[in-house]
């Protein structure tokens, strides 16, 4: 009797053990942010400069206005594409002016110049980087991020980089750029889901050689606590006007494809890169009117045009950069020739994707063109990883 009880007892604490191990919560993500103490020792009474938007939030304040209240040395404000406040529409240039909240003269990086001049950056000893990615090749803030690290490097200026998850950190995949597609939308020989946070994508930028002349920057990364690339992350403020939810951020890589082609991607709605449709689709059950949005988008393609086509707002969002939609609208498309416009190549990264598709190539036939590249990049990647993968 006295073993059973004893045995009894074992197997409760062995469960109670298990119990408690597993019901834990995990810890709380410390972002870049939030390690204000670290980030005072780095800039002491430097003169700052921050690069920031709508997303660089500490709890639900602004850093600019924090940084301001704790006497930090600021500046100057740079903003990026869509403004400081996130409300200006996709490739819409962008005035200077000055910040009503701080009173800080805010230089935009997406009007007249998308790279800071010596002037701009003459009264600036370090620029703090702090934005939400979205870990995909084309969202420009990385290039805005790669041109402010071009400009300080120039003028012997340091960058300071408060990193933040990747909502699509947890996988790599797509045709990794080619040189001579390098633009705006996509600046480095990476995959169009290249599975680094941008603290870890600034020094692949740095030491690849990356920066015009293969200049380096002077870099500090304010890394993350607690973070592993393969936790979920939610984005609790839309990290641009037309990324309004956690499904549509998921879709992005795939979806944002449409925009090489003559079809809406749902701009104009309330629904952007979670519809996809065209006027000429007039056999699918879906439809959506795309209209001028102020704030999201005030000439969105095919406006005021009734479009039909595909709802994806439930669609379950896989691991990995899907063509289905594009070569089955492709295969649908009566114009066949005037599907695709020249901009699919700056978004792909190649001139081969179209024609792949033009010739009915399949999915997996595509992606197999991508492995080689593809194996060359993530064994790249893992130099440069901060967290786990």
């Amino acid at each position: 009797m006295i073993k059973k009880n004893v045995t009894c007892s074992i197997v409760l604490l062995f469960c109670a053990i298990a119990i408690t191990t597993f019901s834990q919560p995990s810890k709380k993500i410390i972002i870049g942010a939030e390690q204000l103490d670290l980030l005072r020792k780095e800039v002491g009474t430097s003169r700052i400069g921050l690069l920031v938007n709508q997303t660089s939030v500490v709890g639900k304040r602004h850093l600019a206005d924090t940084l301001k209240s704790l006497g930090f040395n600021l500046a100057t404000i740079f903003s990026p594409e869509h403004g400081f406040r996130g409300d200006a529409d996709a490739g819409e240039l962008i005035n200077s002016g000055v910040d009503a909240s701080t009173g800080l003269p805010v230089i935009s990086l997406y009007g007249h110049n998308k790279k800071p001049t010596p002037e701009q950056l003459a009264s600036i000893d370090i620029v703090i980087f702090d934005i939400q990615d979205v870990g995909v090749r084309f969202f420009t803030y990385i290039s805005t991020l790669h041109y402010l690290m071009e400009a300080c490097a120039e003028q012997n200026k340091k960058v300071i980089v408060l990193d933040r998850p990747n909502p699509n950190g947890s996988y790599v995949d797509g045709p990794v750029l080619q040189e001579k597609f390098k633009s705006f939308v996509g600046m480095h020989p990476i995959p169009i889901v290249h599975g680094l946070t941008v603290g870890e994508l600034a020094p692949m930028i740095n030491a690849e050689g990356w920066l015009t002349n293969k200049k380096k920057c002077s870099l500090k990364i304010i890394a993350m606590k607690n973070y592993s690339h393969k936790l979920p992350y939610s984005i609790a403020i839309k990290p641009s006007p037309n990324l309004p939810n956690d499904h549509s951020i998921a879709l992005y890589p795939s979806t944002c494809l449409f925009e090489g082609t003559v079809l809406s991607i749902g701009r104009g709605t309330q629904n952007p890169f979670e519809v996809v449709g065209h006027p000429d689709f007039k056999d699918m059950p879906y439809q959506f009117t795309p209209i001028s949005i102020n704030g999201m988008a005030k000439n969105p393609v095919l406006e005021n045009k009734l479009c039909y086509g595909l709802d994806l707002r439930k669609e379950k969002v896989e691991k990995g950069v899907s063509l289905k939609h594009l070569i089955d609208l492709y295969t649908k498309f009566p114009d066949k020739d005037n599907y695709f416009i020249p901009f699919i190549d700056k978004l792909v990264g190649n001139a081969e994707l179209k024609e792949q598709i033009k010739k009915r190539w399949s999915e997996k036939q595509i992606k197999a063109t991508w492995k080689k590249d593809l194996d060359v990049y993530k064994s790249k990647r893992k130099k440069y990883l901060l967290y786990p993968d």
